[in-house]
């Protein structure tokens, strides 16, 4: 089986999240980094491409040469990924997109849902995947949650309490560090700092397994340490499509939680918990019944959780390789539309760009919400 060309943009060297993009790509053989623009310093990121061993002719200075000097190779890119600062999204899937590449874009896809709205439609003129990297999707037990939810084993979804708050922006002496202050600028970050960061993938999550949309919401953001334009803490109330209510909280000077994105769902017949920071267990609580814990690499799991576990029971595995099963799942549908076949279905829950239009939906109208105390919001 021969590898997918795969290229990317940003994740150059001391990139927080180039390296697990890289490992996650090369994890089942499915891909092959051929191309990279990785640095907004032109010889910096070439000189890294050629270390991570892509051909000198493929090391691009930016972006822009990249797409000009992959447009019309015989072995063009297979896949494109987007892991550039948040304000460039946009601009670069747009371009790829209409070029006619397949692209993953790290989140958020766009600055604003006027933006997203756009690259919805071109993915959907072209017929090109744009997937939205919310990671997180990738777990085998997340994946077993959205399985027990969708199967009716919980009934009727009433209540979802998600949580994505950690600590680190929390000391006020680092709030002028370059690495933490564009996170709370308007013009580096949009409307939303700590929503939109980190509490868009308990949003997301939410959705995900539960199956439904956002309907309305109702949020509260407070900013607590110095001066910053932009919250460093917030509580939104979601209401979905299908009449449950999800209760949000999203930190970043939450001292002492480390990671913290956690969900629970609880239904008519049952509820279930889970944590990214313990992620081989789920718990299942079934009306009137006792706690059961459900470890990750279990026989008796749903097909789509099977799919996603690596290794066998006992053995952590952890983010990167949820991030593998997005590009496995891209990969199956590549490969399918090569060969002119229907991908695996279970390949087809890979999180695309209508999840990142409703995601800057939700940023949108939390801003607004927050901004008239907690008005209810429309979506």
């Amino acid at each position: 089986m021969s590898k997918l060309n795969w290229g990317m943009i940003g994740g150059g060297r001391g990139s927080q999240i180039g390296p697990t993009h890289r490992i996650s790509a090369g994890l089942d053989g499915h891909f092959r980094l051929a191309a990279g623009a990785l640095d907004a310093d032109a010889e910096r990121g070439k000189d890294y491409a050629i270390e991570l061993g892509i051909a000198p002719d493929r090391a691009y200075g930016n972006w822009q040469d990249m797409l000009a000097g992959e447009r019309d190779r015989d072995d063009r890119l297979d896949l494109v990924t987007v892991a550039t600062p948040n304000a460039t999204h946009y601009e670069i899937t747009r371009a790829f997109l209409e070029a006619g590449f397949d692209v993953l874009c790290e989140k958020p896809l766009t600055m604003t849902a006027a933006e997203a709205e756009e690259i919805v439609a071109i993915m959907r003129d072209t017929g090109k995947v744009c997937a939205v990297n919310y990671g997180y999707s990738g777990y085998p037990l997340v994946r077993q949650m959205r399985a027990m939810i969708t199967g009716g084993e919980l009934g009727k979804i009433r209540l979802i309490k998600a949580e994505f708050a950690h600590g680190f922006h929390a000391d006020a002496e680092e709030a002028d560090n370059p690495r933490v202050r564009w996170r709370y600028d308007p013009a580096q970050a949009g409307t939303s700092a700590v929503f939109a960061d980190a509490g868009i993938h308990a949003f997301h999550m939410a959705c995900f397994v539960s199956g439904q949309a956002p309907a309305e919401l109702s949020a509260h953001f407070a900013s607590l340490v110095g001066d910053r334009q932009l919250e460093d803490d917030a509580m939104i109330n979601i209401r979905l499509s299908d009449g449950a209510l999800c209760r949000l909280w999203t930190s970043a000077i939450a001292v002492g939680r480390m990671h913290g994105l956690t969900l629970q769902v609880f239904g008519e017949k049952g509820g279930l918990s889970w944590q990214q920071q313990h992620p081989e267990q789920l718990l299942w609580t079934p009306l009137n019944g006792r706690t059961q814990t459900l470890e990750r690499g279990d026989g008796d799991l749903s097909p789509a959780a099977a799919r996603a576990s690596r290794i066998p029971i006992g053995h952590a595995e952890g983010m990167p390789v949820a991030f593998a099963n997005i590009y496995h799942d891209l990969a199956d549908v590549l490969r399918a539309r090569k060969a002119g076949t229907a991908p695996d279905p279970l390949a087809l829950d890979f999180p695309t760009a209508e999840d990142g239009l409703w995601s800057m939906r939700a940023i949108e109208a939390a801003a607004s919400s927050a901004k008239s105390d907690g008005r209810w919001t429309t979506l």
